[in-house]
């Protein structure tokens, strides 16, 4: 199995399920399939890693439709839709709509194992910038009222005896803020700072859309 991540497989065709399987486990992937869609939305509300294949066009649902749902519970697979002859245009909105890639019937071996490897990576890649994001919020959440202050001040390139006249306190009380402030968020430099604030914003943003 390699890296320990799936691929979940939706096609209403058992022969194309089939096909597709025995491809990827050759290919030392863990597969599991579906040939109807709401087994996979059943499957969905548990926590999922790797990769989905799916057929664009099914009796009863569309993939493009259960990709939908599926986001909308919380699961972000990256999609690679299968298309058949005349469906390029679903194919193209389907990428449109949040799916990573296409692919046509019928394809080769090599094609389908390219876009396979493009999704786990994408996968492997989400995961690694979401843990980052809940370690460097983790870290913002431990830092105290006036050092988020400072921190703030720090952030937007205010100089330190910028940030104590606004704040009403002295110059070496914000230099021993801002030390705190560095060592608690485990910033190497106003760089990496920078960037963790910029981190927060976005993940503070999406929490209040969602």
């Amino acid at each position: 199995m390699i890296g320990g991540n799936k691929v979940f497989v939706v096609d209403d065709e058992e022969s194309v399920v089939d096909s597709i399987r025995f491809v990827l486990e050759s290919e030392g992937y863990e597969v599991e399939s579906f040939t109807d869609p709401r087994e996979m939305l059943d499957r969905g509300r548990s926590p999922m890693c790797g990769c989905l294949i799916t057929d664009i066009r099914m009796p009863g649902m569309s993939g493009l439709d259960m990709h939908d749902r599926l986001l909308a519970t919380g699961v972000s697979l990256p999609t690679i839709v299968v298309t058949g002859h005349g469906e390029v245009p679903d194919a193209v909105r389907a990428i449109k709509a949040g799916c990573l890639d296409f692919i046509q019937k019928p394809w080769s071996n090599a094609a389908l194992l390219e876009r396979v490897r493009a999704a786990m990576q994408m996968d492997q890649d989400q995961r690694n910038v979401r843990e980052e994001q809940a370690e460097v919020l983790a870290r913002f959440e431990a830092l105290t009222s006036r050092e988020r202050q400072v921190m703030a001040g720090v952030v937007e390139g205010r100089l330190n005896k910028q940030i104590a006249t606004e704040l009403g306190l002295s110059h070496k009380t914000i230099e021993v803020h801002r030390a705190h402030v560095m060592k608690k968020m485990g910033a190497a430099s106003l760089a990496v700072l920078v960037r963790m604030a910029i981190m927060i914003e976005s993940a503070t943003a999406a929490a209040k859309s969602a």
